[in-house]
């Protein structure tokens, strides 16, 4: 009894439904942040890697926003060795309420990141395919380099206020004790991140992959009504060819973001639901942030499985691994 006791004490997690199977809770749980933490730096370091090697991925101007993506995905598996270590190794006081504080601030900013790009990406192809002629005046790598600055500053702006003890960022897994008892929501704060971080993105990337599709669709439409007209016609057939790497790289982007928002979801509604005092469960708190932070390896497979490009310098990056080995 006295090794358990140790063994809950050093997992630092609540003893709920009995010693022992708060100690298999918590097990779990460390076994779960592990393997995540694992596969979030293994896959996204593949794909930095993968980007690095394959030239024809940097055709298009979309890249810059994966890798950034695939960085900030980095760092929050990266950040989520903290809560794993602080599993093992219980710590107290005000070290504890800073390390709950920049961990939490670091993994809201990190997510921010990536939901900015999944936005601005949403963009980039609508001007690609609205505006095909002037798009190479309109998006230029200068550019693309500010809109990318802009993206992490702002990120780092949005979530400051929780320092000056505005609410909490965001993080709910509540590893750290403080995190539970003493760093609270704010239902006022998490509607100013709602109202500028959540809303504006969804909103952004629901228009422009709307109106996407619907444009790719009118497209196939009229080249169809064309073949049935002209049959041997044969500039159709090169039109098509033109716009079906856009639509088929549309299409992945819009896998990417749409497992983005159905993993996020039901953490931004939980998150609404405990800032207004209406829901509070440590169980269902740990598996919506673990779930949406799962994320950041969902990315990779989606990717990989998609991406015909990417796809060929995978198998060159392994074939160059496996030689030199």
């Amino acid at each position: 009894s006295s090794s358990v006791m140790n063994i809950s004490e050093r997992l630092s997690c609540p003893l709920g439904f009995g010693l022992y199977n708060a100690v298999d809770i918590c097990i779990l749980e460390t076994v779960v942040i592990v393997l995540l933490t694992f596969l979030i730096i293994a896959g996204n370091l593949t794909v930095i890697f993968v980007f690095h090697c394959a030239p024809l991925l940097h055709h298009y101007t979309t890249s810059y926003f994966i890798q950034t993506m695939a960085y900030a995905d980095l760092f929050v598996g990266v950040s989520c060795l903290v809560p794993t270590l602080s599993l093992l190794h219980y710590s107290t006081g005000v070290h504890e309420s800073l390390t709950c504080q920049v961990f939490g601030y670091i993994i809201s900013v990190l997510k921010s990141v990536s939901m900015a790009c999944l936005a601005c990406i949403s963009v980039d192809r609508y001007l690609a395919i609205t505006k095909p002629l002037s798009y190479n005046q309109l998006v230029t790598p200068c550019r693309l380099r500010i809109c990318i600055s802009l993206i992490w500053i702002y990120s780092c702006l949005i979530f400051l206020p929780s320092f000056f003890g505005w609410g909490k960022p965001g993080y709910h897994g509540d590893i750290f004790e403080w995190c539970a008892t003493s760093w609270l929501t704010n239902a006022y704060f998490t509607g100013f991140i709602v109202c500028l971080l959540y809303a504006p993105a969804a909103f952004v990337i629901c228009f422009t992959y709307f109106h996407i599709f619907k444009i790719c669709r009118q497209h196939t439409k009229e080249i169809s009504d064309r073949r049935a007209r002209f049959p041997n016609h044969e500039g159709d057939s090169a039109g098509d060819a033109g716009h079906s790497p856009d639509r088929r790289y549309a299409m992945v982007l819009f896998r990417i973001t749409s497992v983005f928002y159905v993993l996020w979801l039901p953490y931004i509604i939980y998150f609404l639901l405990e800032s207004s005092r209406v829901l509070e469960n440590p169980a269902l708190s740990f598996l919506t942030t673990w779930l949406a932070i799962s994320n950041s390896f969902c990315n990779c497979v989606i990717y990989s499985l998609s991406n015909s490009v990417f796809r060929l310098g995978l198998r060159r990056l392994s074939e160059t691994i496996c030689s030199s080995c």
